[in-house]
């Protein structure tokens, strides 16, 4: 048997020391050792990557499971142990959104950790022959902590703005404002590149903070010359469960004099899985405030719609997955069935992705009156979008709304 490499994320230290120990016992001697995620993400990128992580669901900050969606997609982790105090009927759950990461979960184990438990697993991992796995062409890309934290110092990271249309008549609704990186050696890099480290070393407000100012700065200017628009920011659940970034917004539309209703954020629906109480609180605040709140990639998670209709949002942005299959029949049905549920609730629907004319029109047959997507406009730079709206007034081509 070759024996698996591993990384053992546990935050408590005695716990982690046992659970090594017992790794040792069992022969392993390529163990990493994390009490946080960031701390994680960043042994896994000087190593590349570890045949099995073992962590404990009930870590805090950034969670396991979220973790380990980090790390499955970015292909640093080839198969999961999660172990917890939690009550056996929980497991099979857990267990189950562990796979949505493309981890293959070997088990689920109480604590404390029994060393005859964790060579079974371990023996199913050999027996799977999921080390023989090719390592993924990110693991040399992903970016560390320092790099990030000198992109940001450097002011590298630049905001991108993609329209967003009245699919009946094409006039300009607003504009989403994406995260680049204006990478020095890399060029220019895209939030697949660089997103999931910025989140896994908790850079992600530091990120966010400067592409409002980017934002703001831009709408401030737009206003003056008489042009009005609303820009969209992503945020990721996470960042609303203290209340800093929400005052920090609030002091940011103070500054530039701009009204909370000239904004809308976006949070992905798979981020509301793990909803706390502190995200309703940012999120009822941002309203009062009268910004926006958008679900995005609408469809590609698993909210329910008794917390759809628990929280404050004003807008469904349904994913780009049912456009890009508009003509099979289960997609037409989500398409509708989410209309329907949208008008019902007094809610907005943005369709994402719309790539040709001919999705343009069905959509708009359909009833649906709000995209965004590259048959439009692609995502472009402050100065462009300024050009490219002075273009549309000169050439008399429809209207900001």
């Amino acid at each position: 048997m070759t024996f698996p490499s591993v990384i053992v994320l546990e935050a408590q230290s005695f716990q982690r020391s046992l659970i090594v120990a017992a790794l040792r016992q069992l022969g392993l001697s390529e163990i990493l050792q994390a009490s946080n995620s960031a701390q994680a993400m960043e042994l896994l990128h000087q190593k590349e990557s570890v045949d099995i992580a073992l962590c404990d669901l009930s870590l805090q900050g950034l969670d396991c499971l979220e973790f380990l969606n980090f790390a499955g997609q970015l292909g640093l982790v080839r198969a999961v142990v999660l172990f917890s105090d939690l009550q056996p009927q929980l497991h099979r759950a857990f267990g189950q959104m562990a796979e949505f990461s493309g981890l293959n979960l070997l088990g689920v184990m109480n604590t404390p950790v029994q060393a005859s438990v964790l060579q079974k697993m371990l023996l199913l991992y050999d027996q799977e022959g999921t080390q023989d796995s090719p390592p993924s062409e990110l693991m040399c890309t992903l970016p560390g902590r320092e790099e990030i934290l000198r992109g940001l110092d450097l002011g590298e990271f630049r905001a991108y703005y993609q329209p967003k249309f009245v699919l009946v008549n094409g006039d300009v609704a607003g504009a989403e404002v994406l995260a680049r990186w204006q990478h020095p050696s890399r060029g220019l890099l895209m939030p697949k590149d660089f997103l999931a480290a910025v989140l896994a070393y908790d850079l992600i407000d530091e990120m966010f903070m400067q592409l409002l100012e980017q934002g703001l700065s831009l709408l401030s200017m737009l206003h003056r010359n008489g042009s009005a628009l609303k820009f969209a920011f992503n945020l990721h659940a996470s960042q609303l469960r203290a209340s800093h970034l929400t005052e920090h917004i609030q002091q940011a539309l103070k500054r530039y004099e701009l009204p909370g209703s000239d904004l809308i954020f976006e949070l992905a629906e798979n981020g509301l899985l793990d909803f706390q109480s502190e995200t309703q609180e940012s999120l009822v605040k941002l309203r009062i405030m009268g910004c926006g709140l958008a679900i995005d990639d609408f469809g590609s998670g698993f909210s329910s719609l008794k917390l759809l209709c628990q929280l404050p949002f004003t807008q469904i942005k349904l994913d780009s997955e049912f456009v890009n299959s508009l003509q099979q029949p289960r997609s037409q049905a989500v398409i509708t069935s989410t209309l329907a549920l949208a008008r019902s609730l007094n809610m907005e629907l943005v369709i994402e992705g719309i790539g040709n004319a001919e999705d343009c029109q069905s959509l708009e047959e359909a009833g649906c009156e709000l995209g965004q997507g590259f048959h439009f406009a692609q995502p472009m730079t402050a100065h462009q979008l300024i050009s490219w709206l002075a273009n549309r007034s000169e050439n008399g081509v429809a209207r900001l709304v």
